[in-house]
């Protein structure tokens, strides 16, 4: 016997139901190009599990394919929950906890005609999880590799119903789905199983297909006219995704009319944006801007000297800084969030925190952090650097940047600290949307590569909590659990917490029709261009 999980504050056959019968009998004729300045430094990898950070899944990943689960991004007043993408349902299995039984939704085709059944996501799953596989591929595995570490065994019950094992039992587990996308069987094996020939001609479920691309320039889709979904048929004629990591350049791309779309203007241009009569929005965001200190050797092992690093920054003049498009980050979450709980609150204090680094025999403190140049969630990761290491420095330590790419800097963050022992600290943002990703950075269990947990942070009283919470079912019991947790690890200084993104973006004044979300990812199908 069956039972439903409720996916935690989560939508399942009633939002499946809602959905289809929500559905428009057509979608608005299409009009216009959307063209969108990114952060990213080159093009989102279009040839499956996107790269570029989740920038990439925003524009690339969610547009050419999907996952088993989707995000709900229509409403901009309340936090982005999950509900069904290609499967309608999932259960676990009463009598074995490890086995999730997933029912896939019918009458969806790839975009080459390849059908989506129990085949197909037994393919997909089984590529990114078993080496021997003939279609496996490292890049992909790697980039999968946290969200699918705990799969033991894939699973095909019939024609539409499929079953994922896992390892242990872990309760948040559909969560992962949201990351997990899902590529044509019939495209990757008529390319020969080479990603690289795939990439001519990928193919997958989503709202877009691919067009074209200039390697490094542009990427163009178009508007999937057999997607199943009508409420989110593209109302835009073509979308054109160009690479642009200069804040400024984005935003003079915009006032010269090269661009109608910009990701996070530089906030001293706001003002001259909205004076030229472009429109500006923001919106809170469950997205924070850290240190990720290395937990396994070096100053910040030790936690005086992490909780030092969190009294020494101003949060408040580093808003200040971003012209407002940003709050104090108090811990992984942000004050409006279901699992914030009540943690302690760090203040800008130097005093105290050069007197911890003094009883912890560290003054000067020297550190080595590993910044970007640009990137998705990176904000203006330069001018915000300089700022935090005066910061620091006024308090006792002594800073070293090394500054690279963002693309590097994923490929650091994938890797981990143990592969990385050189830095004591990177600044990697991160999107901390719902309660698995939290767990995922905070648990031992989940040390990268196998996780989200860079830095190796271990604390006993945290890892008790999120262990418990990984055996709950109940929603409300997890999030209980999970409120302690963030507690805990704010006030062992787990990271360097400095500010929330706001996460602004500009548009001209012809784009209607877009929602800014409370997610780090956004609906742009029912953007128009008039």
């Amino acid at each position: 016997m069956l039972h439903d999980t409720f996916f935690g504050r989560r939508l399942h056959r009633v939002a499946a139901a809602a959905l289809l019968a929500g559905a428009m009998a057509g979608a608005s004729t299409a009009q216009g190009t959307l063209t969108v300045a990114m952060t990213a430094g080159d093009l989102p990898d279009w040839a499956g599990m996107p790269d570029q950070g989740f920038e990439g899944w925003r524009f690339v990943g969610y547009s050419i394919y999907e996952g088993l689960v989707a995000w709900d991004l229509s409403r901009s007043d309340a936090e982005a929950v999950a509900m069904p993408g290609l499967a309608t349902s999932w259960d676990v299995d009463e009598s074995n906890p490890k086995r999730w039984i997933f029912e896939l939704r019918e009458d969806v085709t790839f975009h080459d005609g390849c059908p989506w059944n129990a085949d197909a996501a037994v393919w997909n799953f089984s590529r990114l999880t078993d080496e021997s596989h003939p279609s496996f591929n490292p890049v992909d595995f790697a980039r999968a590799r946290s969200r699918v570490s705990t799969v033991v065994e894939v699973e095909k019950i019939d024609e539409m119903t499929f079953a994922l094992h896992t390892e242990d039992v872990e309760s948040l587990f559909d969560y992962n789905l949201l990351y997990v996308l899902m590529v044509s069987p019939c495209a990757y094996e008529a390319a020969g199983n080479n990603r690289a020939e795939y990439a001519t001609a990928p193919a997958g479920t989503g709202p877009y297909l691919f067009d074209s691309a200039v390697p490094t320039e542009r990427l163009e889709l178009v508007p999937n006219p057999g997607y199943w979904n009508p409420d989110r048929m593209p109302q835009h004629d073509r979308l054109v995704l160009l690479p642009m990591p200069e804040a400024t350049t984005r935003a003079a791309a915009l006032l010269a009319g090269q661009v109608n779309f910009v990701e996070a203007p530089s906030p001293d241009m706001i003002p001259e944006l909205e004076g030229a009569g472009m429109q500006v929005v923001t919106n809170e965001y469950p997205h924070y801007w850290p240190y990720r200190f290395n937990h396994l050797r070096g100053p910040f092992a030790d936690p005086r000297i992490r909780q030092a690093a969190n009294w020494a920054v101003n949060r408040e003049e580093m808003v200040a800084l971003l012209n407002g498009t940003a709050i104090p980050a108090y811990g992984a979450y942000t004050p409006n969030q279901t699992d914030f709980g009540d943690p302690m609150r760090y203040s800008h204090d130097p005093e105290k925190a050069r007197a911890l680094l003094e009883e912890a025999g560290c003054l000067p403190c020297e550190i080595n952090v590993g910044i970007s140049t640009s990137g998705s969630g990176q904000m203006q990761p330069l001018p915000m650097n300089e700022l935090a290491k005066a910061h620091l420095e006024a308090a006792g330590f002594e800073v070293t940047f090394e500054v690279m790419d963002w693309n590097t800097m994923i490929g650091i963050f994938i890797q981990g600290a143990v592969s990385h022992p050189q830095y004591d600290a990177i600044n990697f943002s991160s999107a901390t949307m719902e309660p698995l990703q939290f767990v995922k950075s905070f648990m031992k269990k989940f040390q990268t590569p196998g996780g989200s947990n860079w830095g190796g942070y271990h604390n006993e009283d945290v890892e008790a909590l999120l262990a418990q919470a990984l055996e709950t079912f109940d929603p409300e019991k997890q999030s209980a659990l999970i409120k302690q947790a963030h507690e805990i690890a704010v006030a062992d200084g787990a990271n360097l917490f400095i500010v929330s993104d706001l996460n602004p973006r500009a548009m001209a004044p012809n784009v209607k029709g877009f929602v800014q979300a409370r997610s780090w990812f956004q609906d742009i199908t029912p953007i128009r261009v008039e």
